[in-house]
């Protein structure tokens, strides 16, 4: 066996010479500066961000637009599965879960239990995403049914089917459980399914930020791009 030549490791600043701090390294600017030219007409721009530039997380389509104008403009072709998640124990996932399903245009997205929820995750994608709190699950479980929505589980419990191969309804609403407890019973009684998630390491379960996603993602590719499998 041959030695491999070695990377040599970094060389310190010389002598006198203070290393680089990080806050000194130029950071890329969000977003665009004022609109330049003449201004466009119509009464979905906003004056104020046209005058002074648009740094908002949105796609750049929506750049300059007022607030309630991406909103009516989304609302206009959200697609028919809502996502719910209980939170009894402020659970950090939800941010994440609501910017999840803002990207793939959720209806709704509801929480169960308490009503103060950890936004950090969210990256303010909750002002363009609708959002409905439900005090208990007998609430959500009325609600859902006086809407006509199948609630599907996302979990393992000894009678969860595969996810990647049940056929997701169209109209239905994604619910997923806490971190570490997972689902209620109340929820996996109010199922009509509960599927899991095929896994193939020798952890248990994957993060529910990440199942919700994977599971907002199966809905898309049965309903928006017609995959049967």
């Amino acid at each position: 066996m041959t030695d491999q030549p070695q990377t040599p490791p970094p060389s310190d600043p010389p002598s006198g010479e203070a290393a680089p701090e990080e806050d000194s390294v130029p950071k890329a600017e969000v977003g665009v500066g004022p609109w330049e030219g003449k201004l466009p007409e119509g009464d979905h721009w906003d004056p104020d961000l046209l005058a002074d530039g648009d740094r908002r997380n949105v796609l750049d389509k929506y750049r300059y637009w007022k607030h309630e104008a991406i909103v009516a403009e989304l609302d206009s072709r959200r697609h028919n599965f809502h996502v719910a998640i209980e939170n009894w124990q402020h659970d950090l996932n939800i941010g994440t879960v609501v910017r999840t399903a803002n990207a793939f245009l959720a209806k709704e997205v509801h929480i169960i239990g308490r009503r103060r929820w950890n936004r950090r995750g969210a990256m303010v994608t909750d002002r363009y995403q609708h959002v409905r709190h439900h005090p208990t699950v007998a609430d959500f479980v009325e609600w859902a049914q006086g809407e006509g929505l199948a609630i599907i589980g996302i979990d393992i419990f000894p009678d969860s089917v595969p996810l990647e191969t049940y056929e997701l309804p169209k109209d239905c609403v994604l619910v997923f459980g806490q971190e570490g407890p997972g689902l209620t019973p109340e929820v996996h009684e109010a199922a009509v399914a509960t599927l899991s998630i095929e896994q193939f390491g020798s952890t248990r379960s994957i993060n529910a930020a990440s199942a919700a996603a994977i599971a907002m993602h199966a809905w898309v590719r049965r309903h928006v791009f017609n995959q049967l499998t």
